[in-house]
Order: C-alpha cells, then structure tokens, then sequence
C-alpha cells in the first residue's frame, strides 16, 4: 500500500508519528510519576469515589489509560492498594480516556493544529536534553504533544487527499452485520496500535474527512473501547494474582461496556442528537458528536458496573485463585509489573520479607517446639500453654525450609539486586536493600536455630529428670514470649508498648547468659542433671539466646517505628528515577 498509493502514505506517516508522540508523551509523564503521581495514586484510594476521580483525572491529564493501568497494576501487585481501589481506577480512567476524543474534534480537527506543533516540538528537544529529570521529563511531554499534533495534521490530510481517489464509506455494510464488523475492525486496529487514543484519532481524521460514515464511526469507537484492554492483559502478564485480577476486571467492565452499547446504540445515537440539539452541536457536526457518543457509553458503563463492584471483585478472586505450584509456597508481591516503579517495587520487597517472616518463619520456630501457632497468638499464660503441649510434632523442619521458605528468599535476594541495578543506585536505597538482605538472613539462621534445637527440646520435655525438663520448659517459654510480642508488634497500630517489651526480653536473655553456666555447674555437682544433659543445655541455651536476638532484630527492622526498614519510603521515592527494563524474567 506504501508503495502504490501516496495518500495512504501521508496517512501511515500521520499514525507513526502520532504513536511517535504518544510514546514520548507517556516517557514523559513517567518521569513524574516516580514522586508525586504515585503519592496521588496511594494516597487517594482509600474511598471508593477518590479512586475513581483520580482515574478520571490523571487519565484526562496525561492522556494515557494504558499508564495509569501499568501503574495501578504495578501497585496492586505490591499491595499499595486493594483490588477495590484499582477498580475504581480502572472505571474513572475509561472516562477520563475520552478527552482525547473530545480534544481533537474540538480543536484538533478545525485549526491548523500542525501550528502549534512546531514551537513544543523545539521547546521539547531543549529542554529533553537537560540533565535534570524533571526538565527531562518536560521536554518529552512538550515534544510528545508536539509529535501528536503533527501525527493529527498528516491524517487529516491523507485522508483530504485520499478520497478524491479511494472512499472507503462506499463499502459500507450496513445493518447488524456492519455494527459488528466495524466494531471488531475497531478492536483489532486498537490491539495494532496499543492505544485507543491513537484509534480514535484515526477514527475521527476519517470521519471528519467523509471518509467513513456516523453510524460507521460509532461501531468503531465500541472496537476502539474495548480493544485498550490489550494493554492491560500484557501489563498483567508479568504481575501477580493481584494484578491479574485487575486486568481481569478491566476486560469485564470493557467487554460489559462494549456489549451495551451494542445492543442500544441506536438508543444511544438517539440520545446523542437530543443532547447535541439541546446544547447547539450542529447536527452535521458528526466528529462531536462522536466524542459525545464515546464519552456517554462509557458513563454508562460505569453507572452499570459501579453498584456490582463488591460482586465483581468476589468473582475475581474465585477465578483467578492463589496457587501453590509442588506444594512449594511461592513469592506473593515480587513479579515483573512491581519493577515498573521504585515505590511499587521497594514496598514489594518489604511485603515479601514479612510475608516470609510472619508465615513460614512463626510456623517452622513455633511446630518445631513442639507448639501450636493459635496458643501463642492466644491470651492465655505460658504455663498453661507449655504445659498442654509436650506432643511430639515431628515436624521435617528441613522439608518446611524447602516447601515455605527457599524459593521466596531466592526470589527476595535475586529482586534486591534487580532493584539496584532498575533504578539509579543512591547510597540510601543501597542501605535499606542491604537491610532486606539482612532481615532475610537472620530468618534463615532463626530457621537453622530452630532445626537445631528440635531433638533435645521433643527428648528433654517429656524427660523423668524434672530438672532438665524444666530448664527446657525455660528455654521453650522463652521463646514463645518473643513470638507472642512479635505477632502483637505486627497487628497494633501502636507498637511502641511491644518494642518496648521486646527490648526488655532481649535484656532479660542477655542478662540470663551470664548466670546460665554458673546455674549449671550447681545442677551438676549437686547430680541433678548428667554431664551430656549439661553440655546439651550449654549448647542450647547459647543457640536460644541468639535466636531471641535475631528474631527481635528482625522484627524491629520490619514493623519497629525507629530504624524500620524503608521508614521514609515516601521521601525516598522522590531521590530515584525509573527506567523500564524488558531484560527481567521471572
């Protein structure tokens, strides 16, 4: 086609450079989203109506439904915000998406909008040049509008030049048929161009040029809105149940909008020329009303789909389940759509640590020692607790390692460097990563401690020897106050009280080392306990007492108010520039 027709050059020209800017206008955007566009999407999710309204409104702005589904896919993933807000997102972005519609019949198509391409496109290469990121980031949007504009301008004009020799409105079909041809040509067009925005534009260059037909355009514009799903499946590819979940309900409310608009869009061309005559559109004014026509079906859509969003997110979770693959518990947060963004990502590797830390690490220490998770958790007293639970578990503390704990601290050691090398290292986040490293670490040897401690604990707490019973029951008590204040640290909201308790077992255990031996060389010379239960009780009384540090140690990094692990995370954000990386594999 290239080669044989000139105008469908102009035309093919148009769309690439409109794409061209498109690219450079999301690039751009980007630059701002590590700071303060992140802090709106998190801050303002907290209600159903602010989730919806920034949608709206960051879509409108920035004209790119499809970023603002990266980046609210990329948060769920690290648990920024729930699934019910991503929702509310996802249904204000598909209105705010028709501001380009509603931009480009207005202006686009009436001035000599390639006039106002020229001076953002120069003001867009100076300033893309700077060595500042915001700058930086400014330049590309000036440059994108720029290139959109031009892209507009050479559509427009392909297609002025193209009727005189090729209309593609004499090949109109015409009834039910044509409503779902033209609305799967809208689809697939969407799916080529990745951008709805991109097809609509093309939708109204040809509409405006009578290149097309109104009831044509219409048909397409239904393709168009339920083509940009593509582009929330493939974000959703690389993300977690989470994410994919909230592809899952894009392509619902997409496909429900799509099917409505279908079955009534004779009512709703209807309703168009009421509004337009009501408010002075022309009714010749087809590209107007186009827009009128995009943005009313998709308000639609949401008025329908708002009050079922609790049974659409229920259905979500039955569809797409948490799996276990072997048996073998895999990462919950870390997946390539959290490597999207900084804030995304390091609250994703943080997530993860505690995930491994409350889970698999409190039911491995606590099954180990022959102990129920729910006792501790419990109110009840430590002697009543240790008292009823002298069963041997026989728990394969080596088995629990490799199904619950390998593979996610593989996965939290491999994404740390994946973080560095994603982002600009800054000598803040180099510490906070090394402190993951850390915390992981010491789960490991918590792990270790517990394995080691096993056999003497299931051999000496059903012992005839009263005495090396009850310096066991000790050491068991011991660790279980530990346990007990790190569960009550990660549910209150106030955790000073438990940080405070937690310093005061960690001075108790210190101070307990130090009369220990002394403690034991009188059980043995007043013959209470042999030689070997001495030795056993030395040994283990040392690996309890380390076990007791790393535990307070790790959940002081993880949940404590001072020295927490990425504590001024916000701040932090700001310090860090993205950059997307395709070379991530999972």
């Amino acid at each position: 086609m290239l080669w044989l027709s000139i105008d469908f050059k102009i035309v093919a020209f148009g769309i690439a450079i409109l794409l061209f800017g498109m690219i450079l206008l999301e690039d751009g955007f980007r630059a701002f989203t590590k700071g303060p566009l992140q802090e709106i999407l998190k801050k303002s999710t907290n209600k159903l109506y602010k989730s919806f309204g920034v949608g709206m409104f960051v879509t409108s702005l920035i004209q790119s439904s499809s970023l603002i589904s990266v980046i609210t896919i990329s948060f769920i993933s690290a648990e920024l915000i729930s699934l019910y807000a991503g929702i509310g997102i996802i249904f204000g972005a598909n209105i705010g998406s028709t501001a380009t519609a509603w931009l480009i019949a207005a202006f686009g198509l009436k001035i000599k909008i390639s006039a106002l391409a020229m001076p953002m496109l120069i003001f867009g290469a100076v300033f893309s040049f700077q060595r500042n990121d915001n700058l930086k980031g400014f330049g590309n949007v000036l440059a994108g509008l720029g290139f959109f504009f031009l892209g507009v301008n050479f559509m427009k004009e392909g297609f002025d030049t193209f009727k005189d020799t090729f209309n593609l409105a004499n090949y109109e079909i015409s009834g039910f048929l044509g409503l779902l041809v033209y609305t799967f040509l809208g689809i697939i067009i969407t799916t080529i161009l990745q951008s709805s925005a991109a097809t609509m534009v093309l939708i109204l260059a040809a509409l405006a040029t009578n290149q097309i037909s109104y009831e044509m355009s219409l048909a397409l514009a239904i393709g168009a809105n339920v083509g940009t799903t593509i582009t929330a499946v493939l974000g959703a590819l690389g993300a977690n149940i989470a994410g994919k979940r909230l592809a899952g309900a894009h392509v619902i409310f997409n496909f429900t909008t799509g099917i409505v608009a279908i079955i009534f869009i004779h009512q709703l061309a209807f309703l168009v020329d009421f509004i337009s005559e009501n408010i002075g559109i022309k009714s010749t004014n087809y590209t107007i009303k186009l827009a009128l026509f995009h943005t009313i079906f998709n308000v639609i859509g949401v008025i329908i789909m708002l009050p079922l969003i609790k049974q659409l997110e229920k259905f979500l979770h039955v569809i797409f389940k948490d799996k276990l693959i072997s048996d073998i518990d895999m990462p919950k947060y870390l997946n390539k759509a959290v490597l999207e963004y900084p804030m995304s990502a390091l609250e994703a590797i943080l997530n993860e640590t505690k995930y491994l830390f409350k889970n698999a690490t409190f039911e491995i220490i606590a099954h180990g020692l022959n102990l129920h998770r729910d006792d501790i958790k419990s109110d009840e007293k430590f002697t009543v607790i240790l008292k009823n639970s002298h069963a041997n578990m026989h728990v394969d503390i080596d088995k629990l390692y490799y199904q619950k704990v390998k593979t996610i601290y593989s996965k939290i050691i491999k994404y740390t460097t994946l973080i560095q090398v994603t982002f600009k290292s800054s000598p803040t986040i180099i510490d906070n990563l090394t402190k993951v490293k850390i915390a992981n670490r010491k789960i490991v040897e918590i792990i270790k401690s517990t394995k080691d401690l096993q056999k003497n604990v299931s051999l000496y707490m059903n012992s005839d020897n009263e005495h090396i019973k009850t310096e066991y029951e000790k050491l068991r008590r011991k660790v279980s106050k530990v346990l007990r204040e790190t569960y009550l640290l990660r549910k209150d909201k106030n955790p000073e009280i438990h940080l405070k308790n937690l310093s005061l077992l960690r001075k108790g255990a210190e101070e307990h080392t130090v009369f220990t031996s002394k403690h034991i060389d009188n059980l043995i010379r007043e013959k209470l306990i042999s030689s070997n239960m001495a030795s056993s009780l030395i040994n283990d009384s040392d690996i309890v007492a380390r076990m007791i540090e790393n535990l307070i140690e790790v959940a002081e990094l993880l949940y404590g108010t001072k020295d927490t692990l990425f504590e001024s995370l916000d701040v932090l954000v700001g310090d860090y520039t993205s950059k997307k990386t395709n070379q991530v594999s999972d």
